[in-house]
């Protein structure tokens, strides 16, 4: 697999991610569809999509991937490409400011060639609207100079898949998300599912992990594979130090413990927020903007990283009012 013309501060990163855990996130992830754990649905359709554009000799259609941070919208980008047969070119919706920038990307994929945004919702409204015409008719008109001597440049590109990835599918608009032509949303990972990507990745590093240890390991994970391999490397670096010869459940259960991870998966930075939520609002609700400015958090990451899997497992509603801690967020304090 081949990325190129990747822009600068294209990483795809969780919070707590390190620049090792992103050299070891790409080691890790699978290079097909057989490979690739969990997702069934989403999987079971892009094979038939992918099976189908293969044999007619057409490259595949648009494809937007919603869903949370870490479940695998960047790898099956990265496996769409190996699919198909082609080279993936990887951006992001911030990195391209101007429709210039576009412009080079465009012009440079071959015939068939995959080009994914990841966050695509920040794209710009100019760059955006610059897209829809590159998307329909793989056709860019760009003017040059202003007034008088105003004239327009027009592209022919190459048929290209665009694969767009998003944690805010709500901020995208329906002039863009009407020209993808596959759409399939992310949901968060069953444990089974993510015990085998545990066993499969710890295979990959070398360590030795029995069932019960891949249990306890997934069931802290937060229902997301990227959280779960973080996981495993730091119980692989207990379990060196402390001289065990594989993980174990006891030897998890400690690890994550002082790690500051709980049985429900939760971390430091949840917790927060849950006893902000709690203490200095009686349970709520509160605004988005009036937690993240007593937590001195951005609005933004407590959206898109902490919210997310506290409203899936219980800890938090969102109402029209603001954000509140149930029952079950109470119980844990």
């Amino acid at each position: 697999m081949i990325a190129r013309g990747a822009a600068k501060g294209d990483e795809v990163t969780s919070r707590n991610e390190t620049d090792e855990d992103v050299v070891l996130n790409i080691s890790l992830r699978p290079a097909t569809l057989e490979e690739f754990i969990g997702q069934k649905e989403v999987v079971d359709n892009l094979k038939l999509s992918i099976t189908a554009a293969r044999q007619r000799s057409e490259p595949l259609e648009h494809v937007l991937l919603c869903g949370p941070p870490g479940l695998g919208k960047t790898c099956l980008a990265s496996i769409i490409a190996h699919e198909m047969g082609t080279k993936i070119t990887a951006t992001s919706g911030p990195a391209i400011e101007r429709a210039g920038d576009l412009i080079g990307i465009l012009t440079n994929l071959e015939a068939g060639d995959v080009l994914f945004i990841d966050e695509i919702h920040r794209l710009s409204k100019v760059v955006e609207e610059f897209l829809y015409p590159a998307m329909e008719n793989f056709q860019i008109d760009f003017v040059i100079d202003k007034g008088p001597y105003a004239r327009t440049i027009k592209f022919n590109l190459k048929r290209f898949t665009l694969v767009g990835a998003t944690t805010r599918s709500g901020l995208i608009g329906s002039p863009l998300r009407s020209r993808f032509g596959i759409l399939h949303h992310f949901d968060f990972y069953k444990d089974e599912d993510l015990a085998r990507i545990i066993k499969r990745s710890a295979s990959l590093l070398g360590i030795a992990v029995d069932d019960g240890g891949a249990a306890e390991i997934a069931r802290r994970a937060r229902g997301t594979p990227r959280i779960a391999n973080r996981l495993l490397r730091r119980v692989r670096d207990y379990a060196q130090v402390h001289g065990a010869s594989g993980i174990v459940r006891s030897l998890a259960d400690e690890a994550l413990k002082g790690l500051g991870i709980d049985e429900h998966g939760l971390d430091e930075a949840d917790r927060r927020v849950l006893r902000t939520i709690l203490s200095t609002y009686r349970g709520g609700p509160v605004g988005i903007e009036t937690l993240a400015a007593t937590l001195n958090e951005e609005p933004d990451t407590i959206m898109d990283t902490i919210e997310p899997y506290l409203l899936k497992a219980g800890f938090l509603k969102r109402t029209s009012r603001g954000r509140e801690a149930t029952d079950l967020a109470r119980n844990l304090f």
